[in-house]
């Protein structure tokens, strides 16, 4: 039908009035099943001119990204896109983009729906070819929250498979309160047995009440040995959205650092510039930094207990960076250090040599960490400090776009997958 319309075009000047009335119904047929196609699609696209003035939509953007005003208002004609966008975020990808004359590049972001839901969508941007010319931009924009909830549900049944080895830890722990309390329960009846085989007199009060006291003590142990299971088994519940790590950072650094000034210890963050937003749960990762920053602490102050502001000595330094396709972020301290064991067992749970420690608190920011698909490892010299690394995903969209040069379109290589193993650590001296 394109190519009838086209030939036809070329001879209109010679067309009777029924034929030019059977071409204008050809053109408009083609018009509407062209806009039937277009609004048909689930993904959604905005064409712009070179101005960024929105030339065409269908509805499924609508669906996606959170407007201002409505694109069919008559004020739409004289303003950019990004000034239209109700999305700080999206907004300002878009206004780059404009300004850096840049094509062919995508964007992953979170947006919320009416309902209050999360819904992740990746916003692509490629040149509108007219007549084998540039003539403006088309912004595609596509819901991968499916994909992305599918990867959360495989990751959570990988992590599963840890729950044996958990359960054979508290297995252990819940045999020893068993035994004394076995152990107790039978000195008692020996002794009632005693009492009525000899002249019937039960044992002294004190006698009875020692034992059991020891037996409620026991059964208070196995309490809080389930209640820790259950905390500890218990699915983390994130709810993952796109984060700058380095304003998290910041913002957490400054909530610590009254804490380390009272304690006169030092507080450094080296934070990377223009940090990749992460797929991260904000509380979740807060949950983690409270962790790593309240051990290291702990281990400063363990090493230098009577610091000053004068002769400040305990350091404690966070620090990001990005390296193939991982954001890595370190936590470096010249505290007391941990021995070769305790470095081995750290992430365990129920594993802790504090004394009133639960074992549970890195074996939490292990879990959250690899909920957000990434890794936690720690090196330790006893004496002279430790350092933990934590590398997390940058999200990649995994899409291979083509470039505009031209009348020739060539394709961009797709950089490889990063692996999975956590950058080597560092020595831990300061």
């Amino acid at each position: 039908m394109r190519g009838f319309v086209r030939r036809v075009s070329q001879k209109v000047s010679k067309l009777s009035d029924v034929q030019v009335e059977q071409f204008l119904n050809a053109v408009t047929e083609e018009n509407e099943m062209l806009d039937s196609i277009f609004e048909s699609l689930s993904t959604g696209l905005i064409i712009v001119d070179e101005k960024w003035f929105v030339l065409q939509n269908n509805k499924a953007v609508e669906r996606y990204i959170p407007f201002k005003i409505r694109l069919e208002d008559v004020k739409v004609d004289t303003t950019p896109l990004w000034e239209l966008i109700d999305d700080e975020d999206i907004a300002d990808f878009l206004l780059s983009c404009y300004r850096s004359d840049r094509t062919n590049v995508c964007s992953e972001f979170t947006v919320t729906t009416p309902g209050g839901s999360v819904r992740f969508i990746t916003v692509t941007i490629i040149p509108f070819i007219r007549r084998h010319t540039s003539a403006g931009t088309v912004v595609m924009v596509a819901d991968v929250t499916e994909k992305r909830n599918q990867e959360v549900i495989l990751h959570r049944m990988e992590s599963l498979a840890g729950l044996t080895n958990l359960a054979a830890s508290v297995a252990h722990e819940i045999k020893n309160p068993l035994g004394a309390i076995s152990i107790h329960i039978q000195l008692i009846q020996k002794a009632l047995k005693k009492a009525r085989e000899g002249d019937g007199r039960l044992p002294d009060q004190k006698f009875v009440e020692k034992y059991l006291a020891v037996v409620n003590e026991e059964i208070d142990n196995l309490n809080k040995i389930v209640v820790d299971f259950l905390f500890a088994v218990r699915p983390v519940s994130a709810t993952l959205a796109l984060i700058n790590p380095n304003k998290l950072l910041t913002k957490f650094a400054e909530f610590f650092r009254p804490e380390f000034a009272e304690k006169h210890v030092t507080l450094d963050l080296d934070l990377c510039g223009d940090a990749p937003r992460l797929m991260i749960d904000e509380k979740l990762f807060r949950e983690v930094i409270t962790n790593i920053v309240q051990n290291a602490l702990a281990a400063l102050l363990e090493k230098f207990p009577e610091q000053d502001a004068v002769n400040v000595r305990g350091k404690l330094r966070i620090s990001t960076a990005v390296k193939n396709d991982r954001f890595i972020l370190t936590f470096t301290d010249n505290g007391i250090g941990m021995t070769e064991k305790t470095v081995s067992h750290i992430f365990e749970p129920y594993y802790t040599t504090k004394p009133n420690g639960t074992g549970l608190g890195m074996t939490m920011a292990y879990k959250i960490i690899k909920e957000f698909s990434g890794d936690i490892a720690v090196s330790s010299v006893r004496g002279r400090g430790s350092v933990f690394t934590i590398t997390l995903p940058v999200p990649q969209n995994g899409m291979r776009l083509l470039t505009h040069d031209s009348d020739t379109l060539s394709p961009v290589p797709v950089s490889k997958p990063a692996s999975s193993e956590p950058e080597e650590q560092k020595d831990a001296h300061i």
